[in-house]
């Protein structure tokens, strides 16, 4: 079997095949290793290799995994050095890594500006920027909050829920399916197959074609009848994208923000249900929501990877002897955690934004705002709305799900005390106000108050259900048991509505 490890023996000590290569058991970056303990297999890497590790991907294909933080910027930023034209890999040319591949829908060579270097890079890429920069950011906020209410009112009166299937999973594909310009798309059947088409299952390919057939649906309709929407930008941008480009670019787009945000979700309100000092820095006003999500995508970045570089010509990076057309993976979480530039993992990296979480160089996410801010966003009208959230299980007994890119929360089960609905278009609010009842004096008289009897409610009153006194009151940046009580609230909410575009 043909790898990037077959080199000549020499002198430094690397270019021989280390021990695990397919004669000698080199790791695998899929099974159950991967899977149980990704950052595990990371720091075995890094112990046996140093700051780059020959690994397989699925079927045993070779490729290096970038694990320092430096010689992934290195390579981020040098596309002359690593391209990101998929069409040089080696693997591909000799059948090590065939059409059907699991991994296909990631590395297969598309016309979009994340298979291309240069001057096609910045036409393709140009589009793109210039498309996010029209969205109206408080608009989508106003629309963070909107869905944010109706997703929270399909559970509310239950007291229990599970926030990654009924929240997390769904929220992201809302936003995106307005932005795009394709709400009436929205459905369970996007939301899984967003999900499956990267991590390398049997059924990517099909939730591949699946989620392409939607958006050629959008791009004939856009070009027919054009909106104010992300699709219109794109297909009238003067860089004269194909309908072809247009709807890779949509898929790029889509899927890209919503594998990351609905992982940022989760991990985010993972942290604040378990992490005592997420709970006491942001009830205590040390820490603000926006802040909390900075310091996940340092621990917990929503790509663990990102599938790959391609060497132009033989390099060397991180001691290792790289061949032309060999594979390179971007270690995202593995750089996070690099002792080099992070020496103690459980100190605070509060207001440092140097994580990899949305990669780097040229091609660094051009969407990433959008997804912090619905993740902020969110989380705040979801904290709002159920402040006495309490995780219903241990935290050992959480679940997750790994793949090549991704290490997903499964389940993240809440309890809460039962609230009623309130109107998706308002603010979110812990207790909704109840109309006012219709009071009717029967007699002008006084009544001693010892007579007074209660008034029955009207028929169209809701009232909110009796909060126990164990639940904190609500604010913006409180959590269950939380908020000190001389906490400055009232400028607290005025900033919070300003935030969430009210």
């Amino acid at each position: 079997m043909t790898t990037p490890f077959s080199h000549p023996s020499g002198t430094d000590g690397h270019q021989a095949p280390p021990p695990g290569c397919p004669a000698h058991g080199l790791r695998r970056l899929y099974g159950p290793e991967a899977e149980n303990d990704p950052m595990g297999l990371y720091e075995k890497l890094r112990a046996e290799h140093g700051s780059v590790a020959p690994v397989l991907l699925h079927g045993d294909v070779p490729a290096w995994l970038v694990l320092g933080h430096s010689e992934n910027l290195h390579m981020t930023r040098t596309p002359s050095q690593f391209s990101r034209d998929s069409r040089r890999w080696r693997a591909q040319h000799d059948g090590t890594a065939p059409p059907d591949h699991p991994l296909a829908p990631v590395f297969t060579w598309q016309p979009i500006c994340v298979f291309a270097d240069g001057a096609e890079h910045e036409r393709l890429r140009g589009a793109v920027t210039d498309s996010i920069a029209r969205i109206d950011h408080r608009g989508v906020r106003r629309h963070i909050n909107r869905y944010s209410n109706r997703l929270v009112n399909e559970f509310c009166q239950d007291g229990r829920a599970d926030l990654v299937s009924r929240f997390a999973e769904h929220l992201p594909m809302m936003v995106m399916a307005q932005i795009l310009g394709m709400p009436e798309e929205y459905n369970e059947r996007l939301v899984q197959a967003a999900r499956d088409m990267i991590k390398g299952t049997e059924t990517a390919n099909e939730s591949n074609e699946y989620v392409m057939a939607v958006l050629r649906r959008l791009v004939a309709r856009r070009r027919d009848t054009p909106e104010e929407d992300f699709a219109t930008w794109l297909t009238e941008h003067p860089a004269g994208l194909t309908d072809d480009e247009v709807g890779q670019h949509l898929r790029l787009v889509l899927i890209a923000a919503y594998e990351t945000t609905a992982n940022l979700l989760a991990n985010v309100l993972r942290m604040v249900l378990t992490d005592p000092r997420f709970r006491a820095r942001l009830s205590g006003g040390h820490m603000t929501l926006p802040e909390a999500v900075e310091q996940t995508l340092w621990d917990e970045p929503p790509f663990t990877t990102i599938f790959g570089r391609w060497a132009v010509g033989d390099t060397e990076l991180g001691g290792k002897r790289i061949k032309a057309g060999d594979a390179l993976i971007v270690g995202i979480a593995a750089a996070n955690a690099d002792p080099v530039v992070r020496p103690d993992p459980t100190a605070s990296m509060q207001g440092n934004r140097a994580h990899l979480a949305f990669s780097g160089g040229p091609h660094e996410c051009p969407g990433q705002d959008i997804g912090r801010a619905i993740a902020d966003t969110g989380i705040d009208a979801l904290l709002l709305r159920l402040p006495d959230l309490q995780l219903a299980v241990e935290e050992r007994e959480l679940r997750y799900s790994a793949a090549l890119m991704s290490r997903q929360l499964l389940e993240l089960p809440v309890t809460f005390a039962p609230r009623p609905p309130q109107d998706v278009t308002g603010p979110p609010n812990a207790t909704p106000s109840a109309r006012r009842p219709q009071w009717q004096v029967d007699s002008p008289r006084p009544v001693p108050v010892s007579e007074l009897q209660p008034l029955p409610q009207s028929p169209q009153t809701e009232v909110p259900q009796e909060v126990p006194a164990t639940a904190a009151p609500a604010t913006a940046a409180m959590l269950p048991e939380q908020a000190p009580a001389n906490a400055p609230r009232r400028a607290w909410r005025a900033v919070a509505r300003w935030w969430r575009g009210h």
